[in-house]
């Protein structure tokens, strides 16, 4: 069964992007904006994120710091999201809103 995932890559200014974009066109993905793509793939639930990860090891030159976000729907038909290359960064929308606050001023 053919399993659509969202795959959101960071890949700097040098990133080898030909090497990702000749994979992702391989698999006939689309652009779903900036820096994100989706693709259908025929793999079993608990093998998606292995599967992409070898996939884009095996075909793209990966430096330190970049990150790939995958975004796929689980067998009970929840959806996940997990890093299969890089970390979380701190959210450059943080102290834009407004907080509530329960302190009393004096």
């Amino acid at each position: 069964m053919k399993t659509g995932v969202w795959l959101s890559y960071d890949l700097g200014i040098k990133g080898d992007y030909s090497g990702l974009y000749q994979w992702l066109d391989s698999h006939d993905a689309v652009e779903c904006g900036n820096n994100i793509a989706f693709f259908k793939m025929d793999v079993a639930d608990k093998d998606i994120i292995e599967t992409v990860k070898s996939e884009i090891n095996k075909n793209v030159d990966i430096k330190n710091g970049e990150r790939f976000y995958l975004i796929y729907k689980k067998a009970d038909g929840r959806y996940a999201g997990k890093y299969i290359f890089g970390n979380r960064k701190a959210n450059p929308w943080e102290g834009y809103g407004q907080q509530p606050t329960n302190e009393e001023d004096l």
